[in-house]
């Protein structure tokens, strides 16, 4: 689901602004998007859209069938995937990635503890901007399998 590593957006990143373009900046500290020229950046945020959840909402259903892809801007959320502990992620974690990726339904539960933002990508433009950016398939990929090894490591 996403980076447990991933640091805090630094203060001066965290906008109060409902355009997508506006966290431009912002998205250089998301690890996915960070090997990303400013410009490319830029046409990144200008694909998504800004969504703000409340303490206790859902951004993602297990089972559910969607297509959207979460990047964290701001807050926490918590992701529960059946069999395993909760997991929490921050500011630069991204989530979604695998109904987004393989088109099937979600595999975890992600819920807002507390105000959460986040940049929101569908899937047909995720997908278009990794035809358009190996970079950010490449981030991707690198991220699964890093979450893949350390399932592996933990079990």
């Amino acid at each position: 689901m996403a980076r447990a590593e991933a640091q805090p957006l630094p203060r001066s990143f965290q906008v109060r602004h409902d355009d997508a373009r506006a966290w431009t900046d912002a998205l250089s500290t998301v690890p996915l998007l960070a090997a990303l020229s400013p410009r490319h950046r830029r046409k990144v945020a200008e694909t998504a859209r800004i969504r703000r959840f409340t303490d206790g909402t859902p951004l993602v259903v297990n089972g559910q069938q969607a297509s959207e892809l979460f990047v964290i801007l701001e807050g926490k959320v918590t992701v529960a995937i059946p069999g395993r502990a909760p997991l929490a992620m921050t500011a630069g974690s991204f989530v979604g990635e695998l109904a987004v990726l393989d088109g099937g339904s979600r595999s975890a539960s992600v819920v807002a503890d507390g105000p959460v933002v986040t940049l929101t990508i569908t899937g047909r433009r995720f997908r278009k901007l990794m035809q358009a950016e190996p970079a950010v398939a490449i981030g991707v990929a690198e991220e699964l399998a890093r979450r893949l090894r350390a399932m592996h490591t933990a079990s």
